[in-house]
């Protein structure tokens, strides 16, 4: 069954809503393409701890309830929303198909080969594909990428967003949200990383998850079990606080005079060393043996002196993700807390972005 909305046209009125296992994030862009970007507004509303556990919504009516909270700070008109599945409950596969058939032709011919992918019964899942381009190795064939997901996954979602009285009219992938973003992080790199290595390195709550790309698509990924809760459990635990205590002391740079030394440091050494991993992971599995930059993103990217520290360990050129740097703003939006959220808004931005597809 072809019925999820995956890289499909968009309304031309559209925010992107990222539902993390940390927070709400929501973002809305103005503008004719990538180089007359206006951020219009975005807001961020922190989730209750195992809201959202793996990717999956556990707690639906908490995470509802911070969505229409995130709205209220949004503010009102926009009803149409873009939304994204972690990259690890879809499955994703380039085939080669020939050139010119129908639109049925063509959907018929996906379900064929999407039967050779799929662990599930195609009624089990939601289903879609997107025509790239011409087949790289056979003139006349075409090169078509299809995407699946279990459809508990994608109601989830919907499920959320119809609650707060919006309607998600595209689901995406997370991954592919971010390459959106990457591009306009990548413009501020020597030749715009034209030819280049750039791992991104995206620290979430529990999990690291590390994609090089090179000219436009990824090359490797990879996921590792690291992120921003070990520093909030090591806060608790060091200075007596429930885990929601501490994580909104660290939010608001409100902690002891020794917690940088004592606490922060160290994590971001792990950080670092995780990071120099991932790497060697990366030369090791492939035929690759440089990396030109590390673009951190995620919540802890914004934490003073990590990309310096990181650049030390892995002798990498680090920058931090900031995909607005060359957009205007909105007159509400304050600078500087864009510039200290930027890195936490990678998916929403790319989010956001499908507005402007044709």
């Amino acid at each position: 069954m072809i019925d999820l909305p995956f890289l499909r046209a968009a309304p031309r009125q559209l925010a992107g809503l990222d539902i993390s296992s940390s927070s709400i994030k929501l973002v809305e862009l103005s503008g004719g393409d990538k180089d007359s970007y206006k951020v219009e507004r975005y807001a961020i509303e922190q989730l209750p701890r195992d809201a959202v556990v793996d990717g999956n919504i556990a707690n639906l009516e908490a995470v509802s309830e911070a969505l229409k909270r995130a709205l209220r700070r949004f503010g009102g008109g926009v009803k149409n929303v873009a939304v994204a599945l972690p990259s690890s409950s879809v499955i994703t596969k380039k085939i080669i198909l020939p050139g010119g058939l129908r639109e049925t032709e063509m959907e018929f011919a996906v379900e064929a080969e999407a039967n050779q992918y799929i662990p599930f019964a195609l009624d089990e899942v939601n289903l879609d594909f997107q025509e790239i381009g011409p087949s790289p190795g056979v003139h006349g064939d075409v090169e078509v990428l299809i995407a699946a997901s279990r459809k508990d996954k994608v109601e989830d979602r919907v499920a959320v967003a119809q609650a707060a009285g919006l309607k998600a009219v595209i689901v995406d992938v997370e991954s592919l949200a971010i390459e959106s973003a990457l591009e306009l992080v990548c413009e501020q790199l020597p030749r715009g990383g034209e030819d280049q290595v750039v791992a991104m390195v995206d620290i979430g709550a529990s999990v690291m998850n590390v994609t090089m790309f090179r000219n436009g698509q990824s090359v490797y990924s990879r996921e590792q079990a690291f992120g921003g809760s070990q520093l909030t459990q090591d806060i608790a635990r060091q200075y007596g606080m429930s885990f929601e205590e501490a994580e909104s002391a660290k939010r608001a740079g409100s902690l002891p005079d020794s917690y940088p030394r004592d606490l922060m440091r160290p994590f971001m050494d792990s950080l670092a060393l995780e990071v120099s991993r991932a790497l060697q992971f990366f030369f090791t599995s492939t035929s690759f043996n440089q990396v030109d930059h590390i673009v951190l993103a995620g919540g802890c990217a914004i934490m003073p002196g990590l990309g310096d520290v990181v650049a030390a360990r892995t002798q990498v050129d680090t920058i931090i993700a900031n995909p607005f740097a060359s957009m205007t703003l909105n007159s509400k939006v304050r600078p500087k807390s864009l510039l200290s959220d930027a890195p936490s808004l990678m998916v929403a931005c790319g989010l956001a972005m499908r507005r402007f597809d044709a």
